[in-house]
């Protein structure tokens, strides 16, 4: 049941005897069926194609998506000035851009996805305690995500044949039928991007992401004419003192919260780079430059509207729909529509694909998995959730608080702990010997690590009484999750450092 690969003597794994060795036998490693497919395998250095503008142009997709602004708004109807929702959104960026660089620099390094990344810590089996919260959170996400593309689709299609609306005011399971035609079509569209691997996906990404900065460039230089070159920096009634400092501080802690997710799984993307050279300058331009870039835009925004009638608004999907001419805003749909996809492909897609596939690697890979995930979105009617208060923030907020936690444990264990050495074959072995073999494949430790601080950062998210430190409940439960697994891992073991290219398998093969 298990496939026997030869190492070269310098690539071997610890448990081997050094007189094999030196009498010129090399030793051989089993890959689990259990744990190895050729999707789940490391990516071999050479011909690595997701280089800066790859990195750069994910980020840009992200970062000015429409769920972003509609938070980035947030701030300036919470009271928050334009200089402060900058300072707040500033320190956002910081934390995003060290802690990505810190998962980068592990995806690039290994060359492994995140399920593979987790087993690290969580060990060969824990590792799915991890990669399945991860994944239910993105099945949810997917399908609200493609549910909210497909309003901005029906949008465009009645803006430009007016006749369509006759089909909008039936319900069939919550949706109307020109609701479902263009759910279903967002669907298809994502599936098929899919299909080609994960080199269509650099390469749709690339494409998207320029089309939604030029967009909301072009859109704030539109409201700024509009309001005839001025704009408010501030509601009526701006905060001052302990609480500006606070709302400041905590949209700072909640943007690294809504980046909880990828910056998980940002393996998944980091394991097709070449350097680490490559994901520092990727994620510099497109984090914090992309995320002040970001800030103005916002403040722009918000402030011309503000300035012209005094309303404060949700989205930048309201000015959009306020246009007057049709061309335009049906081009400002487009522009829109693409990024909602661009952003749940990389964000809700990829991370349940390579999840479903690490279940069962014999039986699935990353397409039939990407299939079977694209169809659990929709049967959950994600339109129901979206539009359920309680679900969204006990059921999707509750399981978000889990990420910081996890976070910690894999992190501090990475680089704290083994200062980077891993031994990348050994990720792939069920040997009971084996580095990551733990108790019968779990590291308890790690376990006991999550659990205490996963349930501190559930108290602190979602009870009342804490909701002046919600906003810092990922920061808090992952450095809690740290602290503990390294006060109780052990400190007495040696970690060798193994390279995965004897495994590795060429880029076109994801």
């Amino acid at each position: 049941m298990s496939s026997s690969l030869d190492l070269a003597p310098e690539q071997s794994v610890v448990s081997t005897h050094p007189d094999s060795i030196l009498a010129g036998q090399r030793p051989a490693l089993a890959l689990s069926p259990r744990l190895h497919n050729r999707d789940l395998a490391p990516t071999r250095i050479e011909g690595r194609r997701w280089g800066g503008y790859s990195i750069f142009a994910l980020w840009t997709n992200d970062v000015h998506n429409i769920a972003n602004y509609s938070f980035a708004m947030g701030l300036f109807a919470l009271g928050l000035g334009g200089w402060q929702i900058l300072l707040s959104l500033a320190i956002g960026a910081a934390l995003v851009y060290f802690f990505m660089n810190l998962s980068g620099y592990m995806g690039q390094k290994t060359g492994v996805p995140f399920p593979v990344i987790s087993r690290i810590a969580f060990g060969i089996h824990g590792a799915q305690i991890p990669a399945l919260i991860r994944a239910v959170i993105a099945i949810a996400w997917f399908g609200i995500q493609t549910y909210l593309a497909s309003v901005v689709l029906r949008v465009l299609l009645t803006a430009v044949w007016p006749q369509l609306a006759a089909y909008d005011h039936d319900s069939i399971l919550g949706l109307s039928s020109l609701g479902w035609a263009c759910f279903v079509a967002i669907w298809l569209v994502q599936l098929v991007i899919l299909a080609y691997g994960m080199e269509m996906v650099r390469r749709y990404e690339g494409f998207a992401g320029p089309v939604i900065l030029l967009t909301v460039a072009a859109l704030a230089g539109f409201m700024y004419v509009q309001a005839d070159a001025r704009i408010a920096w501030s509601v009526a009634e701006p905060l001052t003192g302990y609480e500006m400092w606070r709302n400041i501080f905590a949209g700072g802690a909640l943007w690294l919260a809504i980046y909880g997710t990828l910056v998980l799984n940002f393996c998944d993307f980091a394991r097709s780079s070449p350097c680490r050279r490559t994901i520092r300058v990727g994620n510099f331009w497109g984090l914090p430059v992309n995320i002040l870039v970001f800030a103005v835009i916002t403040v722009v925004l918000c402030g011309a509207q503000f300035q012209i009638n005094g309303q404060i608004i949700d989205s930048p999907t309201q000015i959009v729909a306020a246009i007057p001419s049709t061309a335009f805003l049906v081009l400002g749909c487009l522009a829109f529509l693409i990024v909602t996809v661009a952003v749940n492909i990389m964000a809700n897609f990829v991370a349940p694909a390579f999840v479903l596939s690490n279940l069962a690697p014999r039986h699935l890979n990353f397409r039939r998995a990407g299939l079977i995930s694209a169809t659990l979105a929709v049967l959950i009617l994600p339109w129901n959730l979206y539009n359920s208060p309680l679900v969204i923030v006990y059921f999707l907020s509750g399981l978000g608080a889990l990420l910081g936690p996890l976070y910690g444990v894999i992190m501090s264990d990475y680089w704290l702990l083994r200062k980077g050495c891993i031994n990348v074959p050994q990720l792939y072995s069920e040997d009971p010997a084996g580095a990551y073999h733990y108790s019968k494949g779990i590291n308890l430790r790690a376990v006991a690590a999550f659990v205490p601080a996963a349930v501190l950062a559930i108290i602190l998210a979602l009870v009342p009484n804490f909701h002046s430190v919600a906003p810092f409940s990922w920061l808090i439960g992952a450095g809690i999750a740290a602290a503990i697994y390294l006060l109780i891992a052990p400190r007495n073991r040696q970690y060798h450092d193994v390279s995965g290219e004897c495994i590795a398998v060429d880029h076109s093969s994801h």
